[in-house]
């Protein structure tokens, strides 16, 4: 079988191929078509698109002619995008026409063309959009193909169809010649102060990272089929949806839908359809699909899997053990990934078949990486212990710098404890060496003189077989300083009532102690997450408090559900 990327549409019958031979004639046509724009190397190049083909090809198209592109989630507003196109000040966007999640249409022309305008209003042009066709082609929810083209509005002289452009373009293109240090991309993630911040890769490092983790991490063998349900949006997808397999000319599955659509057990009719050996997800989406009767697993021969992974937060054990009881039948190794956009890559997690496994622990760092726990005032903890997570040295998929903002760069990541790189989270250590992440350091509680993380008191919360999913953070106690706000969505036909909540508590008490007795548990039918699955926690904070003012809110999945939660806050809270 030819080395392939199987893209798997938001309808199942949407689906097609694209060999690697195919793939490099795309890259080097689009190619083409940027420097029949004027962009050369360093340029930046602005993408806006859906987990399409078009997509990949549009980042290896501005990797082959040394542009940098920055590809923002299509799903971020128009005013988060705009603001990330000045920041780089992108001379070219491209975008498709629209898309359907699940059952949801979302106009991308239109989130574009909005944030265009306030790029100009603010004195920044973007010269030229490109736009896929992709409404079109696709079949809807519905069950029709519906060609919109007719209907998206293109401006003259700066709009035009991809599929226009391509089809003059050559499919010859040479590549740029590139330093190691040369940028390659750069990927924006949200500060938790000020503007969001540039994080900028470079081309040797970078990819030479990526290859190395993904061989390794996921022990992937030239006859597999490799999954991964990111969306290129975010660093995960970059790297192990494009430059990770690519470098090691894997078969992979590209996956335009969402796990509920048009059933429950999408995940894995996509698995046993295309004999999936390694599927790599969030914890979030594990915990969702714990929800559900077993049988949407059950009913799918899922026999090809070989290693599961984890990936976007630590997982708690409860859903650790049903993806590896349920999914992988007690066979299948779990990687519990840990990293972050400005890592570029793995630096901390299990090998598989290498490591022993422990459930919700992400293990040992990758090779050459150097991880340390420090305490409040900078000093190393040896041995078991709990404190900050940060790197004694470098590896070669760091970020070196936040574009157009170096000091920047220096404060955020290295000040706080000068010589080594801060990740911003907490670790504990155990007897065996094991590390355990235990979230954002801003998300640790301290009540009565107890240090706790959100994780451990969440992770305990979902013991509960009547609990699918929680989130913990802290509010202000007059006595204790801080007490633990806790947020749960039941499962299915479960029953949120005063036995429930006794229950929870006592739970809690038995597993971390009377102290970390929650003091308010809230029935929450939804959380505000991102469109990565990410619960944006500093939003429940504020709802905690009851504080309105919860700032952006355009990066979440579901917006309403902020209301709804502000709406059926306890009265004792």
């Amino acid at each position: 079988m030819f080395t392939s990327i199987f893209r798997e549409g938001n309808h199942p019958d949407d689906y097609s191929r694209l060999t690697y031979k195919k793939l490099l004639e795309e890259v080097c046509k689009f190619a083409n078509v940027l420097k029949s724009k004027g962009i050369k190397k360093g340029d930046r190049v602005a993408v806006y698109m859906p987990m399409i083909l078009e997509g990949v090809v549009t980042l290896l198209a501005c990797a082959r002619i040394g542009a940098v592109h920055s590809l923002v989630f299509a799903g971020f507003s128009s005013d988060s995008f705009s603001e990330r196109i000045m920041d780089c000040q992108a001379r070219v966007l491209v975008t498709a026409d629209g898309v359907w999640r699940g059952e949801k249409h979302l106009a991308l022309k239109s989130i574009c063309d909005q944030a265009m305008d306030k790029c100009a209003k603010n004195g920044h042009n973007v010269e030229h959009c490109i736009v896929v066709s992709h409404l079109g082609r696709v079949t809807s929810p519905t069950g029709v193909q519906q060609n919109q083209s007719n209907k998206i509005p293109m401006r003259e002289g700066r709009d035009c169809w991809w599929q226009d452009l391509i089809a003059e373009a050559s499919s010859s293109c040479y590549p740029e010649w590139m330093q190691a240090e040369d940028p390659l991309f750069m990927l924006y993630t949200s500060g938790s102060t000020g503007k969001p911040k540039g994080v900028l890769h470079t081309t040797g490092g970078y990819m030479i990272y990526a290859a190395t983790t993904f061989k390794y991490v996921f022990d992937y063998k030239p006859s597999d089929v490799y999954w991964c349900t990111a969306d290129i949006g975010w660093i995960t997808g970059h790297t192990y949806i494009v430059y990770g397999p690519l470098a090691n000319a894997a078969t992979s599955v590209l996956f335009e839908g969402i796990p509920f659509y048009p059933d429950n057990d999408r995940f894995w009719s996509v698995v046993q359809k295309y004999k999936v050996t390694q599927f790599y997800t969030a914890p979030t989406a594990i915990r969702a699909l714990m929800k559900f009767q077993d049988d949407f697993v059950l009913r799918h021969n899922l026999s090809s899997l070989r290693v599961l992974g984890s990936v976007g937060e630590p997982i708690n054990p409860e859903a650790w053990l049903w993806y590896y009881k349920l999914v992988g039948k007690e066979r299948c190794s779990i990687v519990d990934t840990f990293w972050q956009t400005e890592t570029g890559g793995h630096v901390l997690t299990p090998l598989p078949g290498a490591t022993p496994m422990k459930p919700g622990s992400a293990a040992f760092p990758f090779f050459g990486v150097q991880p340390v726990l420090l305490d409040e005032s900078g000093r190393e903890i040896e041995g078991e212990g709990e404190g900050y997570l940060v790197f004694k040295r470098p590896w070669p998929g760091i970020m070196r710098t936040l574009f157009n903002n170096h000091d920047r760069y220096e404060t955020t990541y290295f000040s706080k404890f000068p010589g080594y790189y801060c990740t911003g989270d907490g670790a504990r250590r155990d007897g065996d060496g094991y590390l355990w992440v235990t979230g954002r350091v801003d998300d640790m509680l301290n009540v009565s003189g107890h240090l706790m993380s959100t994780a451990e008191v969440e992770s305990v919360l979902t013991e509960h077989n009547a609990i699918a999913e929680a989130a913990v953070v802290a509010k202000p106690h007059p006595v204790k300083g801080e007490c633990l706000y806790c947020f749960v969505t039941t499962i299915d036909h479960a029953v949120f009532d005063e036995k429930l909540l006794t229950e929870l508590k006592k739970l809690v008490r038995e597993r971390i102690g009377p102290f970390a007795q929650p003091d308010v548990i809230q029935n929450a039918p939804a959380l505000p997450k991102t469109r990565s699955g990410k619960i944006m926690r500093r939003i429940l904070r504020k709802i905690a408090v009851n504080d309105r003012n919860v700032g952006d809110v355009s990066t979440l999945a579901d917006s309403t559900v902020v209301e709804q939660l502000f709406a059926t806050r306890p009265a004792n809270a």
